[in-house]
C-alpha cells in the first residue's frame, strides 16, 4: 500500500535496452531497486513503480544526452522533477564497486545529497532540430577531413610521373584532378594506374562529401538565423557558431541561470589552485569544448577585425599580458556578451515557433 508520507528520491542507471532504478527515502535508506525495459511502456513502469513508494521528489538520471533521454523527457512530460547526474568517480567505484544497482542507488542518494543538482535539457524544441542537421554535418566534414588526408598521404609515395602531374595545384584543383582520371581496369597490377584508381576513388568522395556538406548548410544557416538572430548576429559569429552555442544551452533557459554558470559550462571560468601562501588559479579544461572552442573562434575574429578588441590587445600587451592570458580575458568577455544574446533569443523563441 502507498504511502504519501514517505519522501522517495529516485535514481536510474541508464542502458540501451534496460534501465536499473533505485528509490530512498529522506534518510536515504534504500527502497528497493528493479530493472525495467528502455521503451515508452518501460518508462511508465519505472514511474509507477517509484510513486508506489510514496511522494516521488525528484528522480535523478545518468546520461540524459544519450541512453536516458527518452526517459528524461517522459518523466519531466508526466511533471516529475528530473536531474542530471554523473557517473560515479572512479575512486568511488574502486571502492564500492560496479553494477547497475550500485549505480543506480548512488544516483538516488546523489540527488538526495544535493551533489547533483544539473537539470537536464528538455530535448523538445528547435535546437534539438539543429543539434540533429549538426550532427550530420559534423560527421561529413570529418569524413572529408580524413579523405583528404588519404589523398595527400598517397600524393607523397606516388609514382613520380604522377606527384610532377599534380604538384603545385590547389585543394580543389587536386581533387577535381583527381576525380577525373580515367582508370584502365585491364592495368591495375602497375602501381601507377593503381594509385590513379585510388586518388580517383577518394576525389569522388570528397566531392560527394563536400555536396553533403553544402546541402546541410543550407539547411541549418535559415534554422539557425530563426532560432537565434541575435546570436548569430555578433562580431566573430555566424550561423556555424550560434549554431553550437545554442546545441550548448539547450532549449531550455533556465539552464543559463547566469553569465558565470555559462562560462563554467563552457569551460571558460578560471578554477581557483591556491594553497598555502600562494594565491592562484588555472585553466579550466573541463565543460563542452565544442563551445569552448566556437568562443575560441569569436575571440580570433576580433582579435583580428573588430578595432574595439584590436586596441585592447595592445593596451594588454603592453601591460606585460601574454597572447595567451589575453585571449583567456577576451573569451570571458564574449561569454557575457553570448549570454545576453542567447536569453533575447530564447525569450522570443515560443512566439516564433
Amino acid at each position: 500500500m502507498t504511502s504519501t508520507d514517505v519522501d522517495v528520491f529516485g535514481g536510474v542507471d541508464t542502458h540501451g535496452r534496460t534501465h536499473h532504478a533505485a528509490a530512498v527515502d529522506g534518510a536515504g535508506r534504500l527502497l528497493g531497486d528493479a530493472e525495467f525495459a528502455a521503451t515508452a511502456v518501460g518508462y511508465a513502469a519505472l514511474l509507477a513503480w517509484l510513486t508506489g513508494f510514496g511522494r516521488l521528489i525528484k528522480v535523478g538520471v545518468e546520461g540524459t544526452g544519450t541512453y536516458g533521454a527518452g526517459l528524461a523527457r517522459y518523466l519531466a512530460h508526466q511533471g516529475a522533477e528530473v536531474v542530471e547526474v554523473d557517473r560515479p568517480d572512479r575512486k568511488t567505484r574502486r571502492r564500492q564497486g560496479k553494477s547497475d544497482p550500485i549505480d543506480a542507488i548512488a544516483a538516488a542518494r546523489a540527488v538526495l545529497a544535493g551533489t547533483a543538482t544539473g537539470a537536464p535539457k528538455t530535448r523538445t524544441g528547435p535546437v534539438e532540430a539543429i543539434r540533429a542537421l549538426r550532427v550530420a554535418r559534423r560527421g561529413a566534414v570529418k569524413a572529408r577531413t580524413a579523405a583528404l588526408n588519404q589523398l595527400h598521404g598517397l600524393l607523397v609515395s606516388a609514382p613520380e610521373a604522377l606527384r610532377a602531374e599534380l604538384s603545385g595545384l590547389t585543394t580543389t584543383e587536386l581533387v577535381g584532378r583527381c576525380a577525373g582520371f580515367r582508370i584502365d581496369l585491364t592495368r591495375l597490377l602497375e602501381p601507377g594506374m593503381a594509385t590513379k584508381a585510388a586518388l580517383h576513388a577518394i576525389g569522388r568522395r570528397i566531392q560527394t562529401l563536400e555536396a553533403e556538406i553544402a546541402v546541410a548548410d543550407a539547411r541549418l544557416r535559415p534554422a539557425t538565423a530563426a532560432v537565434a538572430p541575435r546570436t548569430a548576429a555578433l562580431f566573430g559569429a555566424g550561423p556555424d557558431v550560434a549554431g553550437q552555442l545554442l546545441v550548448t544551452a539547450g532549449d531550455n533557459p533556465e539552464r543559463l541561470r547566469s553569465e558565470a554558470a555559462l562560462a563554467h559550462l563552457a569551460g571558460i571560468s578560471p578554477l581557483p589552485a591556491s594553497s598555502g601562501r600562494t594565491d592562484r588559479h588555472r585553466l579550466n579544461r573541463g565543460g563542452d569544448r565544442a563551445a569552448n572552442a566556437a568562443i575560441h573562434r569569436i575571440v580570433l575574429c576580433r582579435m583580428r577585425y573588430h578595432e574595439r578588441t584590436r586596441t585592447y590587445v595592445a593596451r594588454r600587451t603592453a601591460q606585460g599580458l601574454s597572447k595567451k592570458e589575453i585571449m583567456r580575458c577576451l573569451k570571458r568577455y564574449v561569454v557575457r556578451e553570448v549570454h545576453t544574446a542567447l536569453l533575447a533569443d530564447f525569450e522570443r523563441l515560443p512566439t516564433t515557433t
